[in-house]
């Protein structure tokens, strides 16, 4: 089992930045990929961005440029960086826990694990 605990949301004005950080704890040594969905009112959840054990990363075209994730293997942590956020990035962000075997790292199905989400609000 493994569980997250992610922090770092909040209300900011559009334009401005937020990082979010999930905490993983439980068994964490099978070099699980790190993930971040989101989820606005009425919508359905979608893919934010995800990185591998090893570092490899993606991440959704909507974010590409104004959005970076990182981690630290040591801490079990991963980041997410949000730059020049929009309205429309308004959501409860999800962090996820995957397969390292994992082909599909935008597909919400990869994912084994899930934190509580945090809530994000970027006003205009």
């Amino acid at each position: 089992q493994v569980h997250l605990v992610e922090s770092g949301g909040g209300l900011v004005q559009a334009g401005g930045s937020l990082r979010l950080s999930c905490a993983a704890s439980g068994r964490t040594d099978s070099n699980y990929v790190l993930g971040w969905f989101r989820q606005a009112p009425g919508k359905e959840r979608e893919f934010v961005a995800a990185m591998r054990w090893s570092g490899g990363s993606t991440l959704a075209d909507s974010v590409k440029g104004r959005f970076t994730i990182s981690r630290n293997n040591t801490k079990n942590t991963v980041y997410l960086q949000m730059s020049s956020l929009k309205p429309e990035d308004t959501a409860v962000y999800y962090c996820a826990a995957g397969s390292p075997f994992s082909a599909v790292l935008t597909d919400s199905r990869s994912y084994h694990y899930w934190g509580q989400g945090t809530q994000v609000t970027v006003s205009s």
